[in-house]
């Protein structure tokens, strides 16, 4: 739900520190070395080599970037290929709070159905843009607690679209996401530069929003169902 830009300095720091901030395993999260179902990454990839825009422009992945990415479409799907910022929105926890990301916000778009925000340090989920001039998530099949498959170094993790972020920048996911795929999720200095890849499945729903384990079942069936149609 905020702008991040990801400077030099950033970006060399979450390269020194990768390692020591790399903390326990968080609840409901996959551990880093984990393939969550029986799809493979590479399998997922060879059906988005290509894109066909569907959005009306394209995405910055930070604010001081040029706007290079669009949002595809494919049937039964949109995707886009980004770096990963990190969002550690929502509830106030040990790694997701004020002191440990300097654009904290207690809350996040998408609820648990008990009404609390997400918990970004357990949940996997995903953010996508704000409705805007280039494109209107909404409008292409795409909800809170829709499916996504996020592929990073060979790689799947299933998470949910979870929270709202600007609406000209993409590319950013939670921090149980992030360590999930063994990338640094240090809200300030974490986060992949470049090759991560969202495919959002449409008119899905994870129920409750806050299972993961739903989630995986759901996005790896929806993920079988996806490479025997294209």
């Amino acid at each position: 739900m905020r702008t991040r830009p990801l400077t030099l300095a950033a970006a060399a720091g979450a390269a020194l520190l990768a390692t020591a901030l790399l903390p326990a395993n968080a609840s409901g999260a996959a551990p880093r070395n984990a393939q969550e179902g029986s799809v493979s990454a590479a399998d997922l990839l060879a059906k988005v080599t290509s894109c066909s825009q569907i959005s009306n422009g394209k995405y910055k992945t930070d604010d001081e970037t040029s706007a290079t990415v669009p949002v595809c479409g494919k049937n039964g799907a949109v995707f886009w290929k980004a770096d990963m910022d990190v969002d550690c929105d929502g509830q106030v926890t040990g790694k997701c709070n004020g002191d440990t990301d300097p654009w904290f916000q207690d809350d996040t778009a998408f609820h648990q159905s008990d009404g609390k925000p997400l918990r970004a340090d357990s949940l996997p989920y995903v953010v996508v843009p704000s409705a805007g001039s280039i494109w209107k998530y909404s409008s292409s099949g795409i909800k809170g607690g829709g499916v996504v498959a996020v592929i990073y170094n060979n790689k799947v993790e299933y998470a949910v679209v979870g929270d709202t972020g600007p609406t000209k920048i993409i590319g950013e996911a939670s921090y149980a996401t992030a360590k999930a795929l063994g990338i640094d999720p240090d809200p300030a200095t974490g986060g992949a530069d470049s090759g991560v890849t969202y495919i959002l499945f449409k008119n899905s729903q994870v129920s409750p929003i806050e299972s993961h384990s739903a989630a995986v079942s759901l996005g790896e069936s929806l993920a079988k169902q996806f490479i025997r149609n294209n």
